[in-house]
């Protein structure tokens, strides 16, 4: 997990609060929408996601045991809102990419930075 933990439990009750409004309307950001793996609850989880011919990675900034990615991966898919609308994804994997590849250069450098090469990637449904 590159970035602590606590980041991403101050990011939760801070930040995200304000990042959810503008992250569907924002190009390289985004909101997944998931079901809790227990509860059945909503959530909905802005992102960093990058995007080409129908499949959707995203950086795991704070690991793969994130909620949300454990959510996305026991159902099997999710609703992104991205750039003002919603896409409907499937079948999520976890890669491990030290290149890191799929990830435009300036972001591919401050993942590098932070030692992040694990991503969740999905297709487009349909």
């Amino acid at each position: 997990m590159p970035l602590p933990r606590a980041l991403a439990r101050l990011n939760r009750v801070g930040l995200n609060r304000v990042i959810r409004h503008v992250a569907p309307y924002v190009p390289g950001l985004g909101v997944v929408v998931h079901a809790g793996r227990r509860s059945g609850r909503v959530y909905r989880t802005p992102v960093n996601v990058f995007a080409k011919h129908g499949v959707y990675t995203f950086a795991l900034t704070y690991g793969a045991d994130s909620d949300w990615v454990r959510n996305v991966r026991a159902a099997g898919s999710c609703t992104l809102r991205t750039r003002g609308r919603d896409v409907q994804l499937t079948n999520p994997r976890l890669v491990h990419d030290e290149t890191r590849a799929a990830i435009r250069l300036p972001e591919r450098l401050f993942l590098r930075a932070f030692g992040v090469a694990d991503f969740l990637v999905l297709d487009r449904a349909g």
